[in-house]
C-alpha cells in the first residue's frame, strides 16, 4: 500500500485516532508536568527546563532548537516541511512558596509553578509530539506541519522578544495558545473574540524629602507623609477622571522607605502597575498621574520623579482563529464546555508581544477539580486537575489539523 493509500484508509475517524494517541500520551504528560513542577526555574534562568524539554523532545525524534543563552527553544513537527502555524508554551516560575501538601510540591525554596507554565509546557509537549507521531504514520486526513514554542520569561514579558528575536515565528501567520483558568472547572475552556487581556505599564515613583527625627516632624519634608498622599490621590482621582466604560487599575505594590521607627527617611520609592484596554487611556492616564505628583512636589517641597516602564501590549484574539479554537473546543468538551468570557482579564500576557507580528488567539482552560472554588493564580496553594492537560492538548492539536486543511482556508492568512 503506498503513503497516499495508507493515509486515506487511516482518516476516516481522525479525530478519535487523535484522541486516543493523546490518552495514551496522558501519563507522560503528567510525568513532564510534575518534574516542572518540583523543579521550577525563575524568569531568566530557565536553563536546566529548556535542556530537560529539548531532550524529551529529542527522545520522540523530533529535533529541538535551542535559543542562545541556553533559555528556551522551539522544535517542529516536521523538520523538512515550513510550518506556517504555532503553538506556544512559557516555562518560568514565580517567586512564591509553594505550600500544597503534594509529592510534586516545589523543591526549591521560595519558588513555584503558581501560574500554570508547568502545565502549558506539557499540553504543548504533548500536542507537538502527538501530531508528529500521527503524521508519520499516516494516521492525519492531511500533511499537518506545526511549531511549537517553549519560552523562557514570560512574567517579566522578555521571553516572547528574545524568541522574536531569536528567529521563532519566521515562518509562520498564526499562532494559538493555552492558559490554565482555576476560576472554571476542568471539561470548561473560555473563548473571547477581541481584547482578551490589558496594556500593563510598571511605574517606580521616587519621593525626595528631607529627612529628620520622628519627634520633630516640622524640621522635615517627610517623603512617607507624602507618599501616603499621592496614593490616595491616585486611588481617587484617576477613577474620577476616567470615563467610567474605561477600565482603568492602579496599584501599588511596593513602597520602600526608611530604616528606623525614629527616624522620618530622606526618600521613599513605590512601586506598582497600571492596567487598562487601551493605549489612548493608558497615555491620559500617565499625564494624570504626572499632574497629581507635580501638584503634591509643589505644595510639600518635595521632588517626586516618576519612571515607566512598558509591559505587555494587550493580547487582542484574531476572531478566526477565536472560532478555530471553540470549533476544536466543541469537538472536545461539548458544546455546553465552551464558554464565552464576558469581560477581558487586567493582566498581563507577554503572548501579546507576538501579536505584533502574527496573528494569533488563546483560550483559557479550566483546570478546576469541581465547581467548589480553587486556589487562584499566583497563589501559595495553586494546583490543576491534571485532567485538563489531557484536555487542553486535544483542543490544540485538534486545532491545528482542522488549520492545515487544504480545503478549508477560512481560518488562514493570505
Amino acid at each position: 500500500m503506498d503513503g497516499t493509500a495508507s493515509r486515506s484508509a487511516s482518516t476516516l475517524n481522525w479525530a478519535d485516532e487523535l484522541s486516543i494517541a493523546i490518552d495514551q500520551r496522558f501519563e507522560r504528560m503528567c510525568e513532564v508536568r510534575r518534574h516542572l513542577h518540583q523543579n521550577p526555574e525563575p524568569s531568566g534562568h530557565e536553563t536546566q527546563t529548556t535542556r530537560y524539554l529539548a531532550s524529551l523532545l529529542a527522545s520522540e525524534n523530533l529535533e529541538p532548537k535551542i535559543v542562545g543563552g541556553g533559555r528556551g527553544l522551539w522544535v517542529e513537527s516536521n523538520g523538512s516541511v515550513q510550518p506556517r502555524i504555532g503553538i506556544r508554551a512559557d516555562i518560568d516560575a514565580l517567586w512564591i512558596q509553594d505550600e500544597k501538601t503534594v509529592d510534586y510540591r516545589s523543591r526549591k525554596e521560595g519558588l513555584m509553578h503558581a501560574c500554570g507554565h508547568d502545565a502549558h509546557s506539557a499540553i504543548v509537549f504533548g500536542a507537538i509530539t502527538t501530531l508528529a507521531e500521527l503524521d508519520r504514520l499516516g494516521k492525519l486526513p492531511w500533511p499537518v506541519v506545526c511549531r511549537a514554542i517553549f519560552q523562557p520569561a514570560e512574567e517579566t514579558n522578555q521571553g516572547a522578544i528574545e524568541m522574536i528575536k531569536a528567529g521563532a515565528l519566521v515562518g509562520l501567520t498564526d499562532l494559538l495558545g493555552v492558559h490554565m483558568d482555576p476560576s472554571r472547572k476542568v471539561g470548561t475552556i473560555g473563548v473571547r473574540h477581541g481584547d482578551f487581556t490589558a496594556d500593563c505599564h510598571e511605574v517606580t515613583i521616587e519621593i525626595h524629602g528631607h529627612g529628620a527625627h520622628a519627634a520633630r516632624p516640622h524640621e522635615a519634608v517627610d517623603p512617607i507623609a507624602i507618599a501616603a498622599q499621592l496614593i490616595t490621590s491616585i486611588y481617587l482621582f484617576v477613577p474620577r477622571s476616567t470615563d467610567s466604560q474605561d477600565a482603568v487599575v492602579v496599584t501599588f505594590g511596593k513602597i520602600h522607605g526608611g530604616h528606623a521607627s525614629n527616624v522620618i527617611p530622606d526618600h521613599v520609592i513605590l512601586s506598582g502597575t497600571m492596567r487598562t484596554l487601551d493605549s489612548e487611556v493608558s497615555a491620559r492616564t500617565i499625564q494624570h498621574i504626572a499632574r497629581l505628583a507635580s501638584g503634591l512636589a509643589s505644595a510639600s517641597g518635595a521632588r517626586i520623579d516618576i519612571q515607566w516602564h512598558s509591559g505587555p501590549p494587550p493580547v487582542k484574539n484574531d476572531a478566526s482563529l477565536v472560532n478555530l479554537l471553540a470549533e476544536a473546543g466543541r469537538v472536545v468538551v461539548g458544546a455546553t464546555g465552551v464558554h464565552p468570557i464576558r469581560r477581558p482579564s487586567m493582566g498581563g500576557e507577554d503572548f501579546a508581544n507576538y501579536l505584533s507580528h502574527v496573528r494569533g488567539a488563546m483560550f483559557r482552560l479550566g483546570s478546576a477539580p469541581s465547581d467548589e472554588a480553587a486556589p487562584l493564580l499566583h497563589n501559595p496553594l495553586f494546583d490543576i486537575d491534571e485532567r485538563s492537560l489531557r484536555i487542553g492538548a486535544q483542543i490544540l492539536a485538534h486545532a491545528i489539523v482542522r488549520w492545515c486543511d487544504p480545503k478549508d482556508t477560512h481560518c488562514m492568512a493570505p
